[in-house]
């Protein structure tokens, strides 16, 4: 206990409870949004196809948000970006809870996304602000860890307060949200948040943060590697549960018990892979993990087993947990002095993979069959490597 008293120490208070708080953000919003097509079904004569475009309009406005999020908190400051988007968060779920009108749950969900990418690269450039740049790894595994325990724990509330038949775990999660707020307010005055932050950059506007992301080739290589990632990864949720539904009898037992087996993995190996890969550069972290992706797909697209569906899902979340905090760091070591939300918010571009993903997959999956699937997503998370070295030169030229 003392040992973990100590170690907590050596980090900013602020820090913490960003951590903290990202973990019991994601169980707030795992029992509801997962469940919001479902919700939706249930309470309103929608029909699938507008269910999809309510469900798809957050990841498409968090695709671009970020970036404008992250250069407002470059020029505004953290703190006013961050609480516009817990303020606004409040309102979208108290909103969900008591809307009946389609447009409304679209304009809402739209909402949603834009917190979401406003608040995630900020938060994660004031963690960085906070923290010294030898622990900045441990610091964004930690947040990792943190969401991946609320993504494990928040389906299983939402599930036990019958989320998708009545409005209450909406309700929570706002108040969640509004709780969230107001601890991070009385920390930001006790700490003097405007010391930690320093004077906005007035010399910041979204046209010459537009203007450094385009000149800036390096980060333009990452980001590339991170839709082609983002494309392969997104397989393991998507397109996954209608493969093993197809192809076992039990399917949708399988999907869930591989779902756990990834939240698992990633609770038990997260700190002691952080720990060693703290002595790694990042880029070596980065193409290993890529490794571990394209294996674990490969692994699916062959495994005639449940054995094999679990052991490819482990492979499978050691890339994630290698790649994902490193692509971080990588991006942080890119970004310059007073642009670090900038490009923190840049990395929100990324999500373009998540919206090409399903459709390429459920092509494939469609035509070919789910081995050749897998397989050649397996190669595309290859080929992410490609990017990330060219990026990596361009880098080391500058």
């Amino acid at each position: 206990m003392y040992r973990l008293r100590q170690s907590l120490q050596a980090y900013h208070p602020i820090v913490l409870t960003l951590i903290l708080g990202h973990g019991l953000s994601r169980i707030a919003t795992s029992m509801s949004l997962p469940f919001l097509a479902l919700y939706l079904a249930n309470t309103t004569d929608m029909n699938p196809v507008m269910i999809g475009v309510v469900a798809g309009a957050g990841p498409l406005a968090g695709t671009f948000g970020g970036f404008f999020g992250g250069a407002l908190s470059d020029r505004l400051g953290r703190r006013a970006i961050m609480f516009t988007a817990l303020c606004l968060w409040v309102v979208v779920f108290l909103g969900f809870s008591v809307a009946h009108r389609p447009v409304l749950f679209l304009l809402l969900n739209f909402t949603n996304g834009l917190c979401r990418s406003w608040f995630e690269p900020v938060t994660q450039a004031l963690m960085a602000d906070l923290t010294a740049p030898e622990r900045r790894f441990r610091v964004f595994s930690m947040r990792y860890l943190a969401a991946n325990i609320g993504v494990a724990v928040g389906p299983l509330l939402g599930a036990w307060l019958g989320t998708g038949t009545g409005p209450l775990p909406f309700l929570i999660t706002g108040v969640i949200f509004f709780v969230y707020g107001v601890v991070l307010y009385v920390l930001f005055l006790t700490f003097g948040i405007r010391r930690i932050e320093g004077a906005p950059k007035a010399n910041v506007t979204i046209a010459s943060a537009w203007g450094v992301i385009r000149q800036d080739r390096a980060l333009r290589l990452f980001l590339l590697g991170a839709i082609v990632v983002g494309i392969a990864y997104c397989q393991m949720t998507v397109t996954l549960s209608q493969f093993v539904e197809d192809s076992f009898k039990q399917g949708v037992r399988l999907f869930a018990t591989l779902m756990s087996v990834n939240a698992v993995t990633v609770v038990t190996l997260q700190i002691p892979i952080s720990r060693w890969a703290e002595r790694v550069e990042p880029i070596r972290l980065i193409h290993a993990g890529n490794v571990m992706f394209a294996a674990g797909l490969i692994g699916f697209g062959v495994s005639g087993h449940w054995f094999g569906f679990v052991v490819s899902m482990i492979v499978f979340t050691i890339g994630e947990i290698l790649n994902y905090p490193a692509g971080t760091l990588l991006l942080d070591r890119l970004a310059p002095e007073g642009l670090r939300g900038t490009y923190y918010g840049a990395q929100s571009f990324g999500n373009f993979g998540h919206f090409i993903g399903p459709l390429a997959g459920g092509f494939v999956l469609d035509s070919y069959g789910g081995t050749t699937m897998f397989v050649v997503m397996g190669i595309v998370a290859l080929c992410a490597s490609y990017f990330y070295a060219a990026g990596r030169r361009r880098l080391q030229a500058r």
